[in-house]
């Protein structure tokens, strides 16, 4: 009986490694049926509960074999890996230390480790446990490009690309190491050698990673800008956030002064903000039939298109613009204004990767909120957590059962004194309206805010306010709520 169980475990372990997870489980589950203190068949169903995003479970069934071979350290690593999904991270440090205790030579494990560790945002440790896997496993790919992020969280930024070099020299066609030394690179403002760099998106993972998409695909050629345009159609399309699109849709009027007709396929709640666009001659749904066009060009490749340095960025004043009938029926709504007009979105989208880095609770930021002045959210979307603070305080009116899509937040943004927002699409639709506006920045922002500056080459009407080294707020309150005073003349 002893011999079947083990030639069916290597069978269920045949059919895991081809990818085949329904029959490797089935299989794992009637050896267990037999044996149900078989650890190895426990550890295998776990890891394969955990593909399948059933991290409690993985990390029960491993836990369980753990209590049968206390000292086998794959068990106590994957476990480790489990708990960190479930965000229990310092159980997962404790899982990776007991694998690393049994197995000292087990470079995964201090990968692994270094992962937790950098969601505490103890960025140092981390760095030093993918020293360590590298001290192992010189040629250790993902030790360099976990170390390459790890870095970047605290703006070593110069180490960070080295390291996505050496994960680059160990795997060249890394998608995941090309594209984050992109981020770096277009972080410290070297364009020339970002927006090559950035092209490496496309990969399969990152496209889903930074746009919940799929790759189009198109039957038109890709424009290159090599291409004569005159006579031409050429479909410009969105790929990323709604910020994504507002901010580059700029490129529009370029693309037209090179000959072409423009059409832009856009998510629906910008059509009706886009239409009027300079250079723009059609804007169509981009989850319709889009038309057939001469060429096609995503957004976000415009900049290299058209060799994109810091100097050379299309900057306007204001190139979009808010319906005058719209901003009238808001002006009714708001009533009469007798004191200075404040805008405010302190959150984004929770599905964004860098939610927890961008995004404030309005409870930490309306304490600095001073008086004589009124406070209007923009938001379309409020948290629960948010509405419980709205309902306590009489602070900020909100609106966001009335704002259908981004053109009664145009309006509104066109009725404030000053929009003041964390890096959302509204900030982005604030700067390209011209508007005043100041943009509360974490310590280490997404790359078009470049650094250590406090204004912006893309947006002449913005002012940033960014985190200290501390990665907190609290300075950035304080400074806000410093220039709302010299605003309100108190």
């Amino acid at each position: 009986m002893a011999v079947d169980v083990e030639t069916q475990l290597q069978s269920g372990l045949a059919l895991h490694r081809a990818g085949k997870l329904i029959e490797a489980q089935s299989i794992y589950e009637s050896i267990l049926t037999i044996n149900p203190d078989h650890a190895d068949a426990l550890h295998l169903l776990g890891i394969a509960a955990a593909q399948s995003n059933q991290h409690q479970r993985a990390a029960d069934l491993i836990g369980k074999a753990i209590s049968i071979k206390p000292d086998n350290a794959a068990f106590h690593s994957n476990r480790g890996n489990s708990l960190r999904e479930l965000k229990q991270f310092d159980a997962a440090i404790a899982s990776y230390d007991m694998a690393i205790r049994i197995r000292p030579d087990f470079a995964d494990a201090y990968v692994n480790r270094g992962n937790a560790l950098r969601d505490l945002m103890q960025f140092d440790a981390a760095v030093a446990s993918y020293d360590q896997a590298i001290s192992i496993r010189f040629d250790f790919y993902s030790a360099y490009y976990n170390r390459g992020i790890a870095l970047g969280e605290t703006k070593q930024l110069n180490a960070a690309i080295a390291s996505y070099d050496q994960a680059i020299d160990i795997r060249p066609d890394s998608a995941e190491a090309h594209w984050n030394k992109s981020l770096a690179l277009l972080l410290q403002g070297d364009f020339a050698n970002g927006w090559p760099l950035y092209e490496w998106r496309w990969n399969s993972q990152i496209v889903k990673q930074i746009s919940n998409r799929e790759r189009p695909s198109f039957i038109q050629p890709a424009w290159s800008g090599a291409q004569g345009l005159h006579g031409k159609s050429i479909l410009l399309h969105s790929e990323q956030g709604l910020g994504d699109t507002i901010q580059f849709i700029r490129y529009a009027k370029l693309v037209a002064e090179n000959g072409g007709r423009v059409i832009a396929a856009v998510p629906k709640p910008l059509m009706n903000l886009i239409q009027d666009l300079d250079g723009v001659s059609e804007v169509v749904d981009e989850e319709s039939r889009l038309p057939l066009t001469d060429f096609h060009c995503p957004l976000l490749t415009l900049p290299k298109v058209f060799n994109t340095t810091l100097t050379t960025i299309p900057t306007y004043q204001a190139y979009l613009h808010s319906d005058s009938k719209n901003v009238a029926a808001w002006a009714k709504t708001l009533g009469e204004k007798t004191q200075p007009r404040v805008g405010l979105v302190w959150s984004g989208g929770t599905g964004h990767k860098n939610d927890h880095n961008r995004s404030i609770a309005l409870s930490s930021l309306i304490d600095y909120l001073p008086d004589g002045i009124e406070y209007v959210s923009l938001q379309k979307d409020v948290r629960d957590s948010d509405r419980l603070t709205l309902a306590k305080s009489s602070k900020v009116r909100t609106f966001d059962d009335q704002i259908a899509d981004f053109s009664d937040t145009a309006a509104l943004c066109d009725l404030m004194d000053l929009v003041i927002s964390v890096d959302t699409s509204v900030a982005h639709l604030s700067g390209a309206l011209g508007r005043p506006t100041w943009i509360l920045l974490p310590y280490v922002p997404d790359w078009r805010w470049l650094l250590d500056r406090d204004d912006s080459p893309w947006y002449p009407s913005v002012k940033l306010y960014r985190q200290s080294a501390d990665m907190l707020w609290t300075s950035v309150f304080e400074k806000v709520k410093a220039d709302l005073l010299l605003l309100s003349g108190m």
